[in-house]
């Protein structure tokens, strides 16, 4: 064919493949396979395949491209270059401010620029005699990365010349490999750390009424605080329990979370991960800053009509606060000392968790009420309605409930029901 083929394919979070391509990626794998279908079907093809995944999903990471990509070359499909592979994580981004930016500039980067020097490339060689700078240029680069490889080879051959590996020891060699690389990628992701907070996203955010706090944190006013400060009705925390909602601040250490749930009203716009890694900001700093703009936005409520002016002074001081405003707060690797600092200012914690850190639950301080969110009964319609990053997502849940159970504070199961999700 005239022009290439740009394809572009998609992994959609544990699934594999989206229902508009299913039909596509079935056929194609089926002719790959067939030995009805003559392996020279698709000869006159020149492809590039580009891959849409999430590294967070590592089984299934652009998994879907690849099998396009190598079963595309079964075919004898022409490959111009090997797969684009795409990341969605927010945590691997490039940091050009946002996921729209990182997929143009990793574009640019992995496939234009590639396909444009080579094109420049071809087009000097053909035009240009054999003994032309350019060509000779090329040859000496080849020469230089071929000279480089016999030192490496020749340094390595010296160094195994000194002490064989023996078969029984291979395994223990391999091993002692993957830890090393393992230590050089912790210390890689150490020194190349990002805010958790895009631009993009802090300009949403701040849209939706936030207001961020250093890289990863956040406050907003309630609702029920904002109807309080008018002289209407609390939460079920006035009614419960006699707390002031006019007093109550609404925040989180980390907007970040482990599932992609369904219901999310943050269209799935903020950072997900199995682990912190993201830079991380002091628990004192958070808990300021919180309260800075916790004390902005009371001001700023000043001017609405029916704001009780003694609510407005008493809500300036808050005397309870709420981690729950998004994201997983237990995430945060400090939010002990957080929670202390809280108590210490005489603010009580209402602490929300989606229950999949059990081990962050298991060394929590007490305080003043522990909320897990049931999101479902079984394994299946856990994964079908949160859909979490762990694998083993449904022993952590049981974990963190186990948790809880012996916590010896004050619990609480909080029930989120779907309709026609989990409300069978």
């Amino acid at each position: 064919s005239r022009h290439p083929l740009l394809l572009s394919v998609a992994n959609l979070r544990r699934r594999l493949v989206s229902n508009t391509g299913a039909w596509f990626c079935k056929w194609l794998a089926e002719a790959a396979e067939d030995w009805r279908v003559e392996r020279g079907h698709l000869s006159g093809l020149r492809f590039i395949v580009i891959g849409l995944g999430n590294s967070l999903y590592a089984e299934n990471y652009n998994l879907i491209a690849k099998r396009v990509d190598e079963q595309l070359t079964q075919l004898s499909g022409t490959r111009l270059r090997p797969p684009v592979l795409l990341d969605e994580n927010v945590a691997s981004a490039t940091g050009h401010g946002g996921q729209e930016a990182d997929f143009q500039a990793a574009l640019q980067s992995q496939l234009l620029d590639p396909l444009v020097s080579k094109k420049k490339k071809s087009a000097c060689c053909s035009e240009a005699t054999g003994n032309s700078a350019c060509c000779q240029g090329a040859e000496a680069a080849s020469d230089v990365a071929e000279d480089h490889s016999d030192v490496d080879s020749d340094h390595l051959d010296e160094e195994d010349q000194d002490g064989l590996v023996d078969v029984e020891d291979i395994g223990g060699v391999l091993s002692s490999a993957t830890r090393s690389n393992q230590k050089q990628k912790l210390r890689q992701e150490a020194t190349t750390r990002r805010a958790m907070v895009t631009p993009l996203v802090r300009k949403s955010l701040e849209k939706q009424g936030y207001r961020l706090i250093g890289s990863h944190s956040g406050v907003k006013l309630c609702r029920w605080t904002k109807s309080m400060l008018r002289g209407r009705g609390g939460c079920y925390k006035h009614a419960f329990y006699g707390i002031a909602s006019h007093r109550c601040m609404e925040a989180t250490p980390s907007l970040a979370c482990a599932n992609k749930c369904v219901f999310c009203w943050r269209h799935h716009t903020n950072p997900v991960g199995t682990e912190w890694r993201w830079l991380e900001d002091p628990p004192d700093e958070i808990l300021s800053g919180a309260l800075d703009a916790h004390r902005r936005m009371i001001r700023e409520f000043r001017g609405v009509p029916g704001v009780m002016p003694e609510r407005i002074s008493e809500g300036m001081q808050p005397r309870h606060c709420a981690l729950s405003l998004v994201g997983e707060p237990i995430m945060y690797p400090r939010i002990n000392q957080l929670l202390h600092l809280l108590h210490t200012s005489g603010i009580s914690s209402f602490l929300v968790t989606n229950a999949q850190f059990p081990e962050a639950m298991r060394q929590l301080p007490p305080v003043t009420q522990l909320y897990v969110s049931v999101d479902a009964a079984t394994p299946d319609s856990l994964k079908r309605i949160d859909r979490p990053l762990f694998k083993d997502f449904w022993q952590r849940f049981i974990d963190c409930l186990r948790a809880m159970r012996d916590c010896g504070q004050r619990t609480v199961y909080r029930l989120t029901l779907v309709k026609a999700w989990n409300t069978e």
